[in-house]
């Protein structure tokens, strides 16, 4: 990897490690819906001009269909609902949790009629991430909150979908568009949730809330995206993937020096589990690369 590699490596690996510390403050004062709505207008406002200028806006509206359910799965459940658990999970353990996303992607395979052969160590690879969430599900916050257990379901599955939604419909859409697009949808269906259920804020939110919002958007929305980009097209698609195991391991940092979170034997069982877990299930990617094509490949590493 080259020095520059190196540098976008680990500034996306930052960048997408630390909303969990930033939404758990966020979501201290405000709803979670308006938490998302701040997040994604505010992002939105700064990659919409770009996109423009790019002449990318047209080319993805026009295929509509799909980007609606792109932005419902990637955005506008996942958000909400990671917000929401996020008001009584750890955010170390909530971002420790979506690293199951490569276990929900073999099971979207198979749902959407495009199953891999799995090998032995695939299989395995599943069998130890399973392990992991029971650590942490039943041993690390001893089973003290299912339905935000329930609601990091609903996130995992929707980071899977989104991203086999874009590579079979939309792998030929410019990202930058995609992702200015959905996020400014998500702004426009927020404004009226917000609005009629009551989760506008009725006081002015402190300068630590504020700030968690703006660093959401800009840092771990907009940027990280631009990251992203970059990071593909200096090290490759498949090589990009190893990012999945390095945001955890941000959280947990995060969660534990910033908000003092405590960091169990379990954590750290749970952790070493999930991660070795979706290791083994990726590994099978890395064979048929040369016949996926660029295109397909880096569509699974878009995340606003």
């Amino acid at each position: 990897m080259t020095r520059r590699g190196l540098i976008l490596f680990a500034a996306l690996g930052i960048a997408w490690g630390i909303p969990y510390l930033f939404i758990k403050v966020a979501v201290s004062e405000l709803d979670p819906a308006m938490v998302v709505l701040g997040r994604s207008a505010l992002a939105a406002i700064l990659l919409l001009p770009l996109a423009f200028f790019r002449r990318e806006v047209a080319v993805v509206v026009r295929r509509w269909k799909p980007m609606l359910a792109y932005t419902i799965v990637e955005i506008i459940l996942p958000w909400y609902f990671l917000s929401s658990a996020e008001q009584r999970l750890p955010s170390s353990t909530a971002g420790l949790l979506l690293a199951t996303v490569p276990l929900a992607g073999v099971a979207i395979a198979f749902a959407m009629g495009r199953p891999e052969r799995l090998s032995r160590m695939n299989w395995l690879g599943i069998a130890l991430g399973m392990l992991g969430v029971a650590a942490l599900v039943g041993l690390d916050i001893a089973g003290s909150d299912l339905i935000a257990v329930a609601q990091m379901a609903v996130v995992v599955v929707g980071y899977a979908l989104g991203p086999a939604i874009l590579a079979r419909w939309m792998s030929d859409l410019p990202g930058v568009g995609v992702v200015a697009v959905s996020l400014a949808a998500t702004a426009v269906v927020y404004v009226p949730f917000v609005l009629f259920t009551g989760g506008w804020p009725t006081a002015w939110p402190s300068q630590a809330v504020i700030v968690s919002i703006v660093v959401l958007a800009v840092v771990c929305s907009a940027l990280a995206f631009l990251l992203m980009v970059g990071l593909v097209a200096e090290i490759g698609p498949v090589k990009a993937t190893a990012i999945t195991y390095v945001n955890p391991a941000v959280a947990i940092i995060a969660g534990a020096v910033v908000l003092g979170e405590r960091v169990t034997v379990w954590t750290v069982v749970g952790f070493t589990l999930v991660l070795a877990g979706s290791y083994l299930v990726t590994r099978r990617r890395r064979e048929p690369v040369a016949a996926e094509g660029p295109e397909e490949a880096s569509a699974e590493q878009r995340r606003a």
